[in-house]
């Protein structure tokens, strides 16, 4: 199997961006569980709106709910998680909007951007509704959203209610 330059150029940017999740997740959870025996709201906003930034993999939704374990506020939880989901899926579009595909496509890769992309335009805005249900996938649909020009009120608006949805289900099935 011959590797190319790009193959090793998109090994450091995934080495890179992992680092950081973890970087990210050790200065706001980890130091707050290891030092000080607490867990503040403030860490759980830092790492769920790094979570849905695309270019991070973080599990934020095993966030929120070893939040919710610990007695915080299930609607105060809910209102970062949601305001920081909001504002990092707001960046997300807006990277796609503004920036080349090409620049994209090696981060992403074509074949994940073609997936989201063919959801959006044959599911339109109950995509943007379903697929932030699930880990994982909202970010790039976010960003696909903003490569396609997508209206960015829908956008957000579709996101938003299912992010709403989510993180209530969570609440009820995990946490009261």
């Amino acid at each position: 199997m011959r590797h190319t330059r790009i193959d090793y150029k998109r090994l450091i940017v995934v080495v890179f961006f992992v680092t950081l999740a973890v970087v990210i997740a050790s200065l706001t959870i980890g130091r707050d569980i290891y030092y000080t025996g607490e867990k503040s709201v403030l860490s759980f906003a830092i790492v769920n709106f790094s979570g849905y930034l695309f270019f991070l993999f973080m599990p934020v939704e095993l966030a929120f709910l070893f939040y919710l374990r610990t007695g915080y506020d299930p609607w105060i939880l809910n209102s970062v998680a949601l305001g920081t989901a909001i504002l990092s899926q707001s960046i997300d579009y807006l990277i796609g909007y503004f920036f080349s595909s090409k620049i994209i496509d090696r981060m992403i890769g074509r074949r994940r951007f073609e997936r989201a992309e063919a959801e959006i335009r044959k599911y339109g805005k109950l995509t943007l509704l379903v697929f932030n249900l699930f880990p994982l996938s909202s970010p790039v649909i976010a960003l696909a959203a903003g490569m396609l020009k997508y209206r960015v009120k829908d956008a957000l608006l579709y996101s938003c209610a299912g992010l709403l949805v989510k993180y209530l289900l969570l609440t009820f099935f995990f946490g009261l």
